[in-house]
């Protein structure tokens, strides 16, 4: 789909803004660079830092700055980790890992050294059921940390799990807090404020909804990084912190993917463009517990009237290829086709949602998060379900909004939730893409509410299978399960894009994630 204006698509006008805006800035681009400050773009405000409790990767990307991990991801095009705290790490058999950590490594604020205990206290926190910790799943299998001395000890699991290096040790879940520190506060949590940190940077300075400042960390016991200082700016528009990079605001940036078939070919002088695969994953959720929606036909009705191509056309401008699930290509449960996302119909919707009771349709709403790639799709949608008799009303909020309102802690909005395109980041392995929609948490993450009990037996017996073949058919079957719901439509993984100047050597995970403290000068 694409709206045309006197002979003008939005592809083009969009564009052909968008290369003007670079040519217009050139100048900025090839600033020269310095090791006083890093400036990059986050899309969204820093909200939680504690690892047990934070909201989304922006404030994983904090996270990763100020603690550390025995084992952390590798940079580069390929999935690994390599020793982070840890000095030395060995896998005794499947439920037995030892670990010593490197020496040097101490707390702000006069807490200390770095211990095993501290290792063992912040594993054991998250898996504990009374803190009620989002990630608990990370830690599922998790029995004890058994501590031998001050910076060795065991983890000893309950049985093997798969998901332990690939999305739990090297991830937020594997970030070590301090003890002391941490204890000392109410409920064992904090939000904003880090009582105590351990990584190569500390936080300088926050302004809420304008920049986060951090600052090198003078008592780190690893690597020094290259930038003194990294400032972050919050941007959730992707055009806007395009134009940001152009005037000369910014070192790196990741960009639209709307923005990617111009940039490709007018790059901007002094400039290196950068596409990764993205472990992101796109889809268009419906609250099974609304009154509307309550009946399997209406919701099918939904997914048969969405035109999947058009979305990809008006809002992805075509980049992005279209999903067939929440599992990407290149992991192990990846699906060759749906079963209905995709697959338009718009006679059998209109059958679909008679048969319901709704002959005339009805009015309901489409909640996102307030960008414009995500406007462009509700639009889309909001008038795929027009032709079918459904009038929808689109709903754009910011961040501070958007994350919180299917969190049933939070209030009773998400009673009010219906239609929601949503995305969210992931890690590379397929339990982190199912963990999110098990009954578990519903009125957490899991905002459409559904609820599956076969869905959460093969979700639970795929966390502690170590046959790859076998993890892939239930985690086929569990993609198959979450559509035959009718609550899902699968849309796009999108591709990870960035733009940085020449000056400076960004460090990226396989998928385009940013590593501030390893970024370099060139």
């Amino acid at each position: 789909m694409t709206t045309t204006r006197k002979g003008v698509t939005r592809r083009h006008f969009m564009g052909t803004t968008a290369v003007a805006g670079a040519a217009a800035a050139l100048p900025g681009v090839t600033r020269a660079q310095s090791a006083d400050n890093l400036r990059v773009r986050s899309y969204g405000d820093l909200q939680v830092l504690d690892p047990g409790y934070y909201i989304s990767a922006p404030d994983a990307d904090i996270m990763d700055s100020v603690f550390n991990k025995l084992v952390t991801y590798k940079t580069g095009d390929e999935w690994g980790w390599e020793l982070d705290a840890a000095e030395s790490i060995e896998v005794v058999d499947q439920t037995h890992i030892k670990f010593t950590l490197k020496s040097g490594y101490g707390w702000t604020n006069g807490f200390g050294p770095v211990t095993a205990d501290d290792v063992k206290f912040s594993y054991e926190r998250i898996a504990d059921p009374a803190m009620e910790a989002p990630y608990a799943e990370d830690w599922k299998a998790l029995d004890h940390v058994e501590v031998h001395d001050e910076r060795s000890g065991t983890i000893v699991l309950k049985e093997p799990f798969a998901p332990l290096w690939t999305t739990t040790l090297p991830a937020a879940a594997g970030m070590i807090m301090c003890r002391k520190a941490v204890e000392a506060l109410e409920g064992k949590r904090f939000t904003t404020t880090p009582p105590a940190t351990s990584g190569a940077y500390t936080i300088k300075e926050w302004v809420p909804k304008q920049k986060t400042v951090l600052a090198a960390n003078p008592d780190h016991g690893g690597d020094k990084p290259a930038f003194a200082q990294v400032t972050i700016l919050p941007i959730e528009d992707g055009l806007t912190a395009e134009s940001a990079f152009m005037a000369g605001e910014l070192d790196f940036t990741n960009v639209e993917v709307a923005s990617l078939p111009n940039l490709r070919e007018n790059r901007p002088e002094g400039a290196t463009l950068v596409e990764k695969p993205s472990l992101k994953y796109t889809w268009v959720g419906i609250n099974n517990e609304h009154p509307q929606f309550q009946d399997v036909r209406v919701r099918r009705a939904v997914q048969l009237s969405i035109d999947i191509l058009a979305i990809l056309e008006a809002a992805y401008f075509g980049v992005a290829a279209p999903a067939n699930g929440i599992i990407p290509p290149g992991l192990v449960g990846h699906r060759d086709a749906n079963l209905y996302s995709g697959k338009r119909d718009v006679a059998k919707a209109k059958a679909l949602l008679a048969e319901a009771g709704f002959p005339d349709g009805f009015k309901t709403r489409i909640d996102m998060l307030n960008k414009q790639i995500y406007l462009a799709a509700a639009q889309v949608i909001q008038a795929n379900l027009a032709e079918v008799g459904i009038e929808a009303e689109i709903m754009a909020h910011d961040s501070g909004v958007w994350w919180t309102m299917g969190d049933q802690s939070a209030g009773e909005q998400y009673k009010d939730l219906q239609i929601m395109y949503n995305r969210f980041s992931s890690n590379p392995d397929p339990g982190w893409y199912t963990m999110w929609f098990t009954t578990a948490q519903v009125g957490v993450w899991n905002w459409e509410r559904w609820s599956n009990k076969e869905f959460d037996d093969l979700h639970a017996g795929a966390l502690v299978e170590l046959d790859p073949a076998k993890r892939d058919v239930a985690y086929k079957k569990m993609q198959d399960l979450m559509e035959e719901s009718g609550c899902y439509t699968f849309i796009t993984h999108e591709l990870t894009g960035g733009i940085h100047r020449n000056g400076i050597v960004p460090a990226l995970q396989p998928d385009g994630t940013m590593v501030w403290k390893k970024f370099k000068l060139a």
